[in-house]
């Protein structure tokens, strides 16, 4: 595994906390009238792509993956 997608989802996670903030602080209209055209598309494009992945992949099931891994980890030490 190469060095950047080791942190892949670690920077990726920061960058999307980032977004969730923004959305956060200001209303749909705020932030649209703000944001160029790119950028406006890349909103909508985020709020899609984290839907669609929130609909697919079940977060107990890498939670428990999580937690078998480490369990197995733990036995070596």
């Amino acid at each position: 595994m190469s060095n950047m997608s080791y942190c892949r989802f670690e920077n990726t996670l920061q960058d999307l906390l980032d977004c969730f903030d923004a959305l956060e602080e200001e209303t749909p209209r705020e932030l649209m009238e703000d944001a160029s055209e790119y950028e406006r598309n890349s909103i909508v494009r985020l709020l899609e792509v984290c839907k669609d992945i929130s609909e697919r992949y079940d977060v107990y099931s890498y939670e428990r993956t999580k937690e078998q891994l480490e369990k197995e980890e733990n036995q070596f030490d």
